[in-house]
């Protein structure tokens, strides 16, 4: 994106993308109808006859030219961001969506000093960026913002991308949530929705201040305890004969790994794996750390499970980096 005012187009790009496949794509943006200063002609006719002689006339022509309606939208495409105290340069990424009929320009603010959270980020500076090469987070080929010089205008129905850039202050105790905020306010004016801009919309038509009232905005948080859970899984194979192919009838041993790393904890963890389709599940299989759990739904930690589908559960409670690696095995029979 070139730091000069110009027409962004839609926005579709491999980082937002993986988004909407977890659901933080909003939904499909729309402009509010017909473009700003299209006319809207009719002419009237009446049929007659006189003596006989069919006749007709025609009235003038009546003509409206479609008012603007300035509208806006900002959706968070971020999930709350996991920080450790002390970071720099965090990250969150929004979409702005011109859901007007025309053109607009739109100027865009900050704020990271709100209510409702335990603590403010430090913006950066610059404070915001577009995000010039789709990555969906802050990298060198993406634009900073400079207020009143690359002003986004977007076309009816464009988005843009834009990011918040925040660092998150030292001394944070793990679990502390903070929030920052974007705000985009059209350059035809704001107001209560139906306001009049009079001559002021495309091609010299009226701007018709729609539900957003013009300016919109939306906050992102950050979450301290810069927690990270990885889970690896394995099998080995013990054939009927003593060897290792998977052949009918063979135990397969499956092992799963779960590793917490970082700062603060992951509550309530639980696991979850499906029995595979043309295996078995060997009762009384399943270990947690070596110990024996047992299948059905009671007091210790898993269990095996028929719906949805089959498979086994485990619940691992809170993990921490110093709880260590969660090790989970069962075994399944090739059918």
């Amino acid at each position: 994106m070139t730091p000069a005012l110009r027409l962004v187009s839609a926005i579709v790009r491999p980082a937002l993308l993986a988004a909407a496949c977890s659901g933080l794509w909003p939904a499909t943006v729309h402009a509010l109808g017909t473009a700003a200063g299209t006319n809207i002609t009719g002419t009237a006719t009446v049929d007659y006859s006189i003596g006989g002689t069919p006749a007709m006339a025609t009235s003038n022509t009546s003509t409206v030219a479609v008012a603007e309606i300035v509208n806006v939208t900002i959706a968070l495409q971020s999930p709350t961001v996991a920080v450790a105290a002390g970071a720099s340069n965090e990250a969150l990424l929004f979409l702005i969506a011109n859901t007007g009929n025309s053109a607009e320009t739109f100027a865009l603010t900050g704020d990271s000093v709100l209510v409702g959270d335990d603590f403010d980020p430090t913006p950066a500076a610059p404070f915001i960026y577009f995000d010039s090469d789709g990555s969906g987070d802050l990298s060198p080929p993406d634009t900073p913002y400079v207020a009143g010089s690359n002003d986004p205008l977007l076309a009816a129905d464009a988005s843009v991308a834009v990011i918040l850039v925040n660092d998150i202050p030292l001394g944070l105790p793990d679990g502390e949530r903070g929030r920052s905020e974007l705000r985009a306010t059209a350059g035809t004016g704001t107001g209560t929705p139906g306001t009049v801009f009079a001559g002021q919309g495309s091609g010299g038509v009226d701007a018709v201040v729609g539900t957003s009232g013009g300016t919109v905005s939306v906050y992102g948080e950050y979450l301290v305890g810069d927690m990270q859970i990885s889970a690896v899984k394995s099998q080995s194979v013990l054939d009927p004969f003593g060897g290792s192919r998977p052949v009918p009838a063979a135990a397969i041993t499956y092992q799963i790994v779960v590793t917490a790393t970082g700062t603060g904890a992951a509550r309530n963890a639980a696991l979850r794996d499906a029995i595979p389709t043309d295996t078995t599940y060997v009762v009384g299989s399943l270990r947690l750390n070596g110990a024996p759990l047992t299948d059905g739904a009671d007091a210790d930690a898993g269990a095996f499970v028929l719906a949805p589908t089959p498979g086994v559960t485990v619940n691992l409670g809170d993990l921490t980096a110093a709880a260590g690696p969660q090790t989970i095995n069962f075994q399944v029979t090739i059918d």
